[in-house]
């Protein structure tokens, strides 16, 4: 028997062992997935970092509404239209996430100069650790390069409210050099790319110097900047129930570092139900394009996204992607501050098509997905509809689309890790409900005895004329056919 099939075998004894019938989380009172079954979140831990509303109390119990989306009290829509002055709102909402208050001019300048500082990485960091480990998923290099940057930091340990903040904030500034560098490595050596490192100039801000550092003659315009701060700052924080704050709350909860807790947020991110929509959305607007000669007719639009619902398309996972959402009902805020902005920098680049196209998307895909599933009553856009079409126009590699959304998020994870750590004390640890039942034991080798004998944990092992040895990792006997099964 060769790996591939030692592991499908195996495989299936997984399925077989870990199959759990649906019903028995009715029997036992457990919402699967931490929610109930009309997709409420189940209550974990209070937060004064932020709010997510999607439903209203009324007499008739709750109704949906326009989603709300607040940072510390203050409607998201308010910061990004209200905002003070032509500075950055990025470093404006960082700061108010972390420390509980809008900032004067003088206070995010003086944060904003902080956070430049730490963009500059260590020694031979760049060499070491992003060119010489580079790979083509670029959440996996800024994983290890946070896990990198431990080593040179001898506070790495210490969970003192001082330290994490100053560690929090050195990971902030540097999570774009790790996403941007990633990629031009990745590029240089896996796409047979340019290889062109410019620095981070301390005078910009976080959007800017993003911008600059990912084109090779450094320019931009003031509207993709402009673009580029908003949607990072809409992307900073939703909540302490998504996935990957939670997990930072459970990692930081057993007591780990800063840097683990980051990296485990990352890795929690970088999965396709949570952070990778976007790229989704791009890859469907591209099927679409493909199969629809004229994505203006919107009958023939509507059609196609009926088979896509209907699982005859696309991916045939029945899912239009860029729609629908666990908490808000009626509208996102984050997508309809995106819509207006896609709209205008599409009329800049010359995309107006494509914006009809997502606009349509939009407009069409309830009523079908209503159609075809009763029980969604309430199908609005998500931000991930606009956020990929976004990050296309201003040239950023869909590589880079998830890496974008973690150096945004960064922020949220810093909060709710400051938080866990004032505020809890406790290492957050639910309740599973064991259904395993009780067996007796029985040898598996009959009539050869179950004992291990005196013999240093050799037992049966050497009786058969065997020894344990550890696992080789030789692969002298070459590649499998069918994949990497070493």
């Amino acid at each position: 028997m060769d790996g591939c099939d030692y592991y499908a075998e195996r495989a299936e004894d997984c399925r077989r062992v870990s199959a759990i019938s649906p019903e028995l989380y009715d029997v036992y009172d457990v919402k699967k997935g931490l929610r109930d079954k009309d997709g409420n979140g189940v209550k974990a831990g209070i937060t004064k970092i932020s709010k997510v509303v999607g439903v209203e109390k009324t007499d008739k119990g709750l109704v949906p509404c326009e989603g709300r989306l607040s940072y510390r009290g203050y409607d998201i829509r308010d910061l990004i239209s209200r905002h003070s002055g032509d500075g950055p709102r990025f470093e404006e909402a960082a700061y108010l996430l972390l420390f509980g208050k809008l900032p004067s001019r003088e206070e995010t300048e003086t944060f904003r100069s902080m956070l430049m500082k730490n963009m500059d990485l260590p020694g031979v960091f760049v060499k070491d650790v992003i060119f010489r480990e580079y790979g083509h998923d670029i959440m996996n290099t800024m994983a290890r390069g946070v896990l990198g940057l431990s080593g040179y930091d001898d506070r790495a340990m210490d969970c003192s409210l001082e330290n994490v903040v100053r560690q929090c904030m050195a990971i902030i500034g540097r999570l774009p050099m790790l996403a941007v560098y990633g990629y031009h490595s990745h590029n240089h050596y896996d796409n047979n790319g340019h290889l062109i490192i410019l620095r981070p100039d301390p005078d910009l801000g976080m959007a800017e110097n993003i911008m600059a550092m990912l084109r090779p003659d450094g320019k931009y315009t003031r509207l993709e900047a402009e673009v580029l701060d908003i949607a990072l700052t809409l992307h900073m924080e939703h909540g302490g129930g998504n996935n990957s704050a939670f997990t930072a709350r459970v990692v930081s909860s057993s007591g780990s570092d800063t840097y683990s807790v980051i990296t485990a947020a990352l890795l929690s991110l970088k999965g396709p139900k949570h952070g990778g929509a976007n790229v989704k959305v791009m890859e469907m607007a591209d099927d679409i394009k493909a199969h629809v000669p004229d994505t203006d007719d919107k009958e023939a639009l509507a059609a196609y996204l009926t088979k896509i619902v209907d699982k005859e398309a696309f991916d045939r996972q029945g899912l239009v992607y860029g729609m629908g959402h666990a908490v808000y009902t009626l509208s996102d805020p984050r997508a309809v501050i995106l819509r207006s902005y896609a709209g205008k920098l599409a009329k800049e680049k010359g995309r107006e098509k494509d914006m009809r196209l997502f606009e349509a998307i939009e407009e069409l895909s309830p009523d079908i997905i209503r159609s075809r599933r009763p029980h969604a009553t309430s199908v609005c856009a998500n931000v991930d509809l606009y956020s990929g079409f976004l990050y296309d126009m201003l040239g950023i590699p869909s590589e880079l689309f998830t890496p974008m959304f973690a150096v945004a998020r960064a922020v949220g994870w810093s909060a709710h890790r400051i938080e866990e750590l004032i505020t809890s004390g406790k290492i957050i640890r639910p309740k599973y409900v064991s259904i395993a039942e009780d067996r007796e034991f029985m040898s598996a080798y009959p009539g050869d005895g179950s004992d291990i004998g005196g013999d240093g944990g050799q037992g049966n092992w050497s009786r058969r004329g065997l020894n344990r040895t550890p696992l080789s990792r030789d692969k002298s006997h070459g590649p499998c056919p069918r994949g990497p099964c070493m």
